[in-house]
């Protein structure tokens, strides 16, 4: 008998990690009722693979807060959602604004350079927050390379925006923008701001054919799920 196909059965493997991360996900997905609000299942798949990788990595907080954006969708609909993964929450979904460059209605080129005007896609973690112009304002660290690693440079922030709001839409027939930070209604940013602060992570989607990421590994991400649901199980419960 032949030595059996090591690589075969590494890929095979891998491909039954991936087949049931996406079956976590998409029960997640659907206890959430993510598909009523809009939010595409591949986004939120993403967005959660990319949580566990940056768990993994020690790069986010205990905190189970997501936020996620979609830019493939216009800027007239509610395209931001934040989702509390434990809690098995939808905490809010609102408006964002895209940068001014990246397009009108919709995001459509998006950059990593400073002066751009444009808006970044790819994973984030939440930073500190401070009093600016536009009041309560979070700082963002881009994570991959390339693609919005100079946010941070470029003061692209989460803020509150007078021209993030439906009343803008009514008066413009679009939401208004940016120069490049996800800018959110006024009136929620508050809450908004204090519910994802603290490294949390932050995942911007676009229908970008370039994007790639270290963060969208599904192995990895099934593996850092797996240990993180061994230490609940082997954690003493309260009596």
């Amino acid at each position: 008998m032949g030595k059996p196909d090591t690589r075969k059965i590494k890929d095979r493997v891998s491909g039954y990690r991936v087949m049931k991360f996406n079956q976590v996900a998409y029960s997640l997905y659907s206890y959430m009722n993510l598909q009523e609000t809009g939010l595409k299942f591949e986004v939120f798949d993403k967005a959660l693979t990319g949580y566990y990788n940056m768990k993994r990595k020690g790069q986010v907080s205990d905190k189970p807060v997501i936020t996620i954006i979609d830019y493939t969708k216009s800027s007239n609909e509610k395209r931001l959602w934040v989702v509390d993964i434990d809690k098995k929450e939808v905490l809010f979904n609102t408006y964002v604004s895209h940068g001014r460059n990246s397009g009108q209605e919709y995001a459509e080129y998006f950059s990593n350079e400073n002066e751009s005007y444009m808006s970044s896609i790819g994973f984030y973690v939440t930073d500190n927050t401070y009093y600016g112009k536009h009041g309560l304002s979070l700082k963002l660290e881009g994570l991959d390379q390339g693609f919005n690693t100079n946010a941070r440079d470029r003061c692209i922030v989460m803020h509150g925006a007078e021209y993030a709001t439906a009343d803008f839409i009514r008066q413009a027939g679009r939401l208004g923008r940016s120069l490049g930070c996800p800018a959110i209604p006024m009136e929620k940013h508050d809450e908004i701001i204090r519910a994802v602060m603290g490294g949390t992570a932050v995942y911007a989607h676009a229908a970008h054919d370039a994007y790639t990421s270290q963060y969208l590994d599904h192995v990895t991400a099934m593996a850092e799920l797996v240990s993180e649901r061994s230490k609940e199980i082997a954690a003493p419960k309260a009596s």
